[in-house]
């Protein structure tokens, strides 16, 4: 992997919420964002600090993460709290697609992509750990994240994928014939192959990150997706996941109650349908922290954060 290129952010826009966990990008290039309080947000005018505008178009009242923007003026949203969510963008109309799968709630859904036969794909990152402890799942190293995919007209969701390792964005290849999921508890991107002789199968994508992956971006349809990382790699971290269950479950019960702060390094990794790290920006020191999300909007890169009272503008390099 090359030399990171920096990644500067030029301007700050607080939002009025704490924890913009995703953005998103509309054709306009509006940003739009779920924050602490249950709020869905629309940002117009990022470029423009002084001339940015706020508008609140739906509460969902849980917890919004990742979100996917569809062509019929709605937008499907992972909440962390009540599942998986259809938002009307015109009238706030908020709709439970799925809630639960086999009698178990859905706690932590994550990320979530529309595919054209009118499905819907999304992760959950843990069954074991609610978003407000997610700490506690990334120590403990569970390993019971999901893939699931839901049918069109159905509330109940199918299991693709488990066993992954805190499952986190998607991102849908270039062809439409496979899946990528963030696997940010072991550093790496998987592939799931929706079409073709593999279907069904998973396989490493891009493995060994320099940091922690976590929403995914696709940067057009000819574009490289975007991966944001939401910290660096942790080298005590990595050794303590070598070791048994129980003092992996203890060190999670101390994880969850110990203050948490992020660290100041950012980043943001390129990658192609090959599973090729093409760019790695990254900035240490940098007063944005912990960032959970990139995207593409107005000719510049937009960062979210778990963490942030906002959203951090970045000149968007040209992506290879």
């Amino acid at each position: 992997m090359d030399r990171p290129r920096a990644l500067v952010p030029r301007h700050y826009v607080a939002i009025g919420g704490r924890g913009p966990e995703d953005v998103v990008a509309d054709a306009r290039g509006r940003v739009l964002t779920g924050v602490e309080d249950g709020r869905i947000l629309r940002i117009d005018g990022l470029t423009d600090p002084a001339a940015t505008r706020i508008e609140v178009l739906a509460e969902t009242g849980g917890r919004p993460l990742g979100l996917e923007l569809l062509p019929d003026d709605a937008l499907l949203v992972c909440d962390a709290e009540r599942g998986l969510l259809r938002v009307g963008l015109g009238d706030g109309v908020v709709r439970v697609l799925a809630d639960s799968l086999a009698g178990e709630r859905l706690r932590f859904c994550s990320n979530v992509v529309a595919l054209p036969d009118g499905s819907v794909c999304f992760t959950v990152s843990s069954r074991r750990y609610p978003l407000d402890q997610w700490i506690g799942d990334l120590v403990e190293h569970t390993a019971t994240g999901r893939l699931l995919r839901l049918a069109p007209g159905s509330d109940t969701p199918e299991v693709l994928l488990e066993g992954l390792r805190f499952a986190n964005g998607l991102a849908v290849g270039g062809d439409g014939s496979f899946l990528v999921v963030a696997e940010t508890g072991a550093y790496r991107l998987t592939r799931y192959w929706l079409t073709g002789p593999d279907a069904g199968r998973s396989e490493p994508f891009a493995k060994d990150l320099p940091g922690m992956p976590d929403n995914l971006w696709r940067a057009g349809p000819d574009g490289p997706i975007l991966v944001a990382l939401a910290g660096p790699r942790v080298p005590p971290l990595d050794l303590l996941r070598r070791s048994a269950p129980a003092v992996r479950r203890t060190a999670a019960r101390v994880a969850v109650r110990a203050p948490f702060r992020p660290t100041g390094t950012i980043g943001v990794l390129a990658v192609d349908d090959h599973g090729n790290v093409v760019q790695h920006l990254a900035r240490r020191r940098s007063g944005f922290r912990m960032v959970t999300a990139v995207c593409q909007a107005a000719g510049h890169l937009v960062l979210g954060s778990l963490w942030e009272r906002g959203v951090a503008v970045c000149e968007a390099p040209a992506l290879k």
